[in-house]
């Protein structure tokens, strides 16, 4: 206890305090040995003053020391103390704690604000003058095609007309770029706003895919040309074949031949573009889709045996890869086999009778992204680049007979589940793949 009393900031204070005082009476009695002996003490108990002090500050230091090192575990103890020393290691143990909680609560909103930036389908970049990537969410990198993104120089890999837009871009412009990537064609719709950032002028880039927006459009225009002209055959050829199917009960069956036949192709006629316009309204009435959980294997496999039933060729060999075999898929279980049977009825079409070693693949698997990919594959001849940009449009067939609706529907129901259908046709190794997505 008298060591601690010795040691203790306050009792130090109070030697130096009595030591100046006791000089100053002694000075003024005119005492000089004692009151040389007094300035003696006086010099001793200010080191030790100096001292404690010094002990106190190593103390601040080591605290923030450890705090800089994030060690929040030392603490410094408070009990046989005198109470002025065990109050200040309290107040710096709570300082601590505090720091603590401040940087625990600092560090749990910077998950949460980067939990919501993966969760949004808005890339957004952080970029400082440099080219150097402060962050990038991963919808960003999704739609730049990168595993990782640290500095802006890696964009030339993608095409380097991106990497230029993004070093030049100002803030509060906005573009439209595209590019090629092994997807497709990516159209990236760009703006940027800036800030600074731990003192440091940086640019926040904005990336939205406007694919799925040009493409929505496009469907919705179809869409409203197919009403409007549907319902305005309708009413032509409707009554026109009625009124022809009239005449043909009403006339006696002596009516001259040509007339009876005349009237004949006139209902005929008019009742199969009747079923032809009907074809193109189901374009337009696809249901809301309803989802449900199932196993892709079974699903696969059912159509599979199903397409093999209405279709026969015996030189086509279709292979199944599901992985993992109990991949589930959480979608509308009517709507999407309508994809998949058209699918798998045009990779056989486009094979053929003639191809000998006739080959179709489909494979379903989950990405980094944990949506849900099939892939229908063929190795029938492929399909031309100037076919390919209107695969996906109504009307348009390559086929001797076809109506050019399948495709569209499939694309139609696809954005009703919130997916996405893409064509994937190469000359140079003879494969045509459609991959449906489901985020």
């Amino acid at each position: 206890m008298l060591k601690q009393i010795l040691h203790s900031l306050s009792f130090r204070l109070l030697l130096v305090i009595g030591f100046a005082a006791l000089a100053t009476y002694l000075g003024l009695r005119g005492d000089n040995i004692w009151f040389l002996f007094s300035l003696i003490g006086l010099l001793i108990s200010f080191l030790l003053v100096k001292k404690t002090h010094k002990r106190l500050a190593q103390k601040v230091a080591f605290m923030f020391d450890a705090i800089d090192n994030s060690d929040f575990a030392f603490k410094y103890s408070s009990s046989g103390f005198l109470s002025t020393d065990k109050l200040v290691n309290d107040s710096l143990n709570r300082i601590t704690q505090i720091l603590f909680q401040a940087k625990a609560e600092a560090a749990q909103k910077e998950k949460y604000y980067e939990l919501i930036m993966n969760s949004i389908t808005t890339g957004i970049i952080v970029i400082d003058d440099k080219g150097y990537i402060y962050q990038s969410n991963n919808e960003a990198l999704r739609l730049l095609g990168l595993p990782i993104f640290t500095h802006a120089k890696q964009l030339r890999k993608v095409d380097e007309n991106l990497e230029q837009l993004i070093f030049t871009i100002k803030p509060g412009e906005k573009q439209q770029t595209n590019f090629t990537t092994e997807r497709g064609v990516v159209h990236l719709s760009i703006r940027v706003s800036e800030m600074t950032l731990q003192q440091k002028h940086v640019r926040i880039i904005v990336i939205n895919d406007i694919n799925r927006e040009l493409d929505d459009k496009e469907i919705d225009s179809w869409i409203r040309l197919i009403r409007v002209l549907t319902h305005e055959i309708m009413n032509s050829i409707t009554p026109i074949t009625s009124l022809s199917d009239t005449l043909l009960l009403s006339l006696p069956d002596e009516t001259h031949k040509d007339i009876r036949d005349g009237l004949e192709v006139i209902s005929a006629t008019g009742k199969s573009l009747i079923s032809f316009v009907e074809s193109y309204r189901k374009f337009t009435r696809i249901p809301t889709p309803h989802p449900s959980l199932f196993y892709l294997q079974k699903f696969i496999e059912r159509l599979v045996h199903l397409t093999r039933h209405h279709n026969n060729f015996p030189n086509i060999t279709v292979n199944i890869d599901i992985q993992p075999e109990d991949l589930i898929l959480y979608a509308d279980e009517n709507l999407i086999s309508q994809v998949v049977l058209n699918l798998l009825k045009n990779a056989m079409q486009a094979i053929g009778h003639d191809q000998p070693h006739g080959l179709i693949e489909v494979k379903a698997y989950s990405n980094e992204d944990e949506a849900v990919i099939i892939e229908i594959s063929n190795n029938g001849p492929p399909i031309p680049p100037e076919e390919a940009d209107h695969i996906f449009v109504p009307f348009f067939t390559t086929k001797e007979g076809g109506s050019g609706i399948g495709l569209s529907i499939s694309r139609q129901i696809m954005r009703l589940s919130g997916g996405s259908i893409t064509l994937k046709s190469s000359v140079s190794n003879k494969w045509t793949t459609f991959t449906l997505t489901f985020p």
